[in-house]
């Protein structure tokens, strides 16, 4: 890998700061009994070689914010490194496999893609392969709700149903109780009736949980130059429910399907060099004062950092893809090894009813078969930059860089070396997120904590891929809930952390945004 550019120093003092804590708290800890010799803050990786100073030194020049935005960084048009796809036309530009597989493996991400896609049935069934569905979910298949493996989508009207878009629900919990030595976690625990999740389809003889309700009222934002813009403000209920009452302080957190490219690249970042860009005291007084989510690792069985879902709440891809095959399918596994699903005692129809654990497989999905999924899953391939070279994404490349969005839109990072995994290992990739939580404000709060993160706090988003969201879903619907029909309504939603780069947006003179806007749809 080639220096670019020189490096700039990052703040250091709060990263040197929190390391100290979290060794302390017993959350920097090493990977497991499998490989103790790699202290990695909880890397989901077991055969990590330890960077040098000189590739240290490389790696923070290749990351180093660019200072002349006359023409672009070296290799950003290749998004992800080695593993970066050519844009694909069509819907499938999500769908293909990481550029640097080889033929074995790519066999191995078919297998993994016809599981991805494998419509579950109902047990007892003649299908034994395929059966244990529910007896409660949300899709039969992953790929129902990660359509051509991009964004989900909220309903549209009454008759389109959510089969993209859910609702997460949780109660407070005892504030006194610890979290397994998690430092700073907010106490909450599953609705007694419902769980952590509601599902609004039901196998035969059983009742759907509830049915997903929206409606949107109309906000307008008035921009500097005096073009009004209309967002869609949602409220959300849980109606038609199926098993009494929710508990009167349920708290309810839509979520729709986000794109699956990437997912291993961004798997394979060091959690130090995530952890570095945290500032949660904001001590460089620059607004931004994202933090890490310390999340329960089942792989693991220890405290490791959040990466995946909208506010990270799980620390890999494999613990990330049981738990949507347990609690949108109801499909047990080795990490959730209950065959009811996401039933609750409070349902023991659902827990008595026929399920599909019981024949040689041992659970409905063994292990080969999560791993076979969670291998498709890692390795989507990220398509290519578009237009790096043309002047009006020049333009808003360096207005995205000076109002501070990306700050929180980290650019990129250079991976791991992995042994085990070199599709992976040493990639200088672009996904522009930092992985961290940040305060979003109040018009984007669910109000619903997730381990560490707040009501009001998010995963910054990756941004690669965003501007095919048209092509591969058919739709432009952005942010955790999809209310954002535009890159710029969801600008415009931004709050908290994000207000002053939301407000510097608004005063922008026309073509200013519009650069800004083509700079997002190159990515």
């Amino acid at each position: 890998m080639n220096l670019p550019r020189l490096s700039r120093p990052k703040w250091m003092n709060a990263t040197t700061a929190l390391l100290a804590t979290l060794v302390a708290s017993g959350v920097v800890l090493a990977q497991g009994p499998k490989a103790p010799q790699f202290p990695t803050l909880g890397d989901p990786h077991l055969n990590v070689i330890p960077r040098t100073a000189t590739e240290s030194l490389r790696i923070a020049a290749a990351t180093a914010n660019p200072m002349d935005f006359s023409i672009p960084q070296r290799f950003e048009d290749r998004a992800a490194g080695a593993a970066t796809v050519r844009v694909k036309p069509g819907t499938s530009a999500f769908s293909q496999p990481s550029a640097n597989l080889g033929f074995a493996k790519e066999l191995d991400f078919r297998v993994g893609n016809g599981l991805f896609r494998k419509l579950w049935v109902s047990a007892p069934s003649s299908t034994l392969a395929s059966d244990g569905l529910g007896p409660l979910f949300n899709a039969r298949s992953c790929q129902r709700c990660h359509i051509k493996d991009g964004r989900g989508h909220p309903p549209e009207n009454p008759d389109d149903n959510a089969i993209s878009m859910f609702l997460r629900v949780s109660i407070p919990g005892d504030p006194t109780a610890s979290d397994r030595q998690i430092p700073e976690v907010i106490a909450t625990q599953p609705d007694p009736v419902y769980g952590n999740q509601l599902q609004d389809f039901a196998v035969q003889g059983h009742s759907a949980e509830y049915q997903l309700a929206i409606r949107y009222d109309e906000k307008v934002v008035t921009l500097a130059d005096g073009t009004k813009v209309y967002l869609r403000d949602p409220t959300y209920a849980a109606i038609n429910l199926g098993y009494g009452p929710l508990h009167p302080d349920a708290m309810l957190s839509p979520r729709i399907a986000p794109q699956m490219i990437g997912l291993g690249l961004l798997e394979a970042v060091p959690a130090a060099d995530i952890i570095a860009l945290a500032d949660p005291d904001d001590r460089n007084g620059d607004g931004i004062s994202g933090r890490p989510n310390i999340v329960w690792s089942l792989e693991f069985d220890q405290p490791m950092l959040g990466r995946f879902g909208l506010k990270a709440g799980h620390p890999t891809i494999l613990q990330q893809t049981a738990a949507a095959f347990a609690g949108d399918i109801g499909i047990s596994s080795p990490l959730f090894p209950a065959g009811h699903g996401a039933c609750t005692d409070r349902q023991p129809n659902c827990i008595a009813a026929p399920h599909g654990d019981k024949d040689i497989r041992g659970f409905e999905i063994d292990q080969q078969g999560l791993d076979l999924v969670s291998f498709y899953s890692r390795n989507l391939g990220v398509p290519a930059r578009r237009d790096v070279d043309d002047p009006a994404v020049l333009r808003g490349k360096e207005l995205f860089h000076s109002t501070g969005c990306a700050t929180c839109h980290q650019p990129s990072f250079v991976t791991h070396r992995l042994h085990d995994r070199p599709e992976h290992s040493f990639q200088l990739i672009w996904p522009y997120t930092d992985l961290l939580l940040h305060d979003m404000g109040p018009g984007l709060a669910d109000n619903r904590p997730e381990s560490r993160a707040t009501g009001q706090e998010w995963r910054t988003p990756p941004l690669w891929g965003i501007g095919l969201t048209q092509q591969v879903s058919g739709h432009s619907d952005f942010l955790h809930d999809g209310r954002a029909r535009s890159l710029l309504e969801a600008i415009l939603w931004h709050g908290g952390e994000a207000e002053a780069q939301k407000d510097a947006v608004i005063q922008m003179p026309a073509q200013d945004r519009a650069a800004l806007l083509r700079f997002l749809e190159s990515l």
